[in-house]
């Protein structure tokens, strides 16, 4: 078994204002992410499954047309080509789970 430690993995700004930091286990990719306050992620869909976390912060999502404000212990599940989007409304730590793993977060 691996231990890692996440402030150690490099990081990468994936669209303005998302910083991601990633390990991919073979069969899921777990995406860290930093999120400043006001940046949005545009209504997209994807064919991976995807859990989305919110650590800390406000952080406003659309999932198939309903929108809820996540906090943490709200947990969203997207089924694949699902379209989705969202945007932070304070700083936001996230954790997302994708399955399989991304192929695109791979840096």
């Amino acid at each position: 078994m691996s231990f890692v430690q996440i402030e150690t993995l490099p990081s990468k700004e994936i669209v303005r204002g998302y910083h991601a930091r990633t390990i991919h286990t073979g069969t899921m990719t777990f995406v860290y992410w930093t999120v400043e306050a006001g940046h949005a992620i545009p209504l997209h869909s994807h064919p991976h499954e995807q859990v989305a976390h919110v650590l800390s912060g406000e952080f406003e999502l659309t999932v198939a047309g309903e929108t809820k404000v996540l906090t943490p212990g709200l947990v969203a599940v997207i089924p694949p080509h699902v379209e989705h989007g969202g945007r932070a409304l304070t700083d936001c730590q996230l954790l997302d789970v994708f399955h399989p793993e991304r192929e695109d977060y791979k840096f």
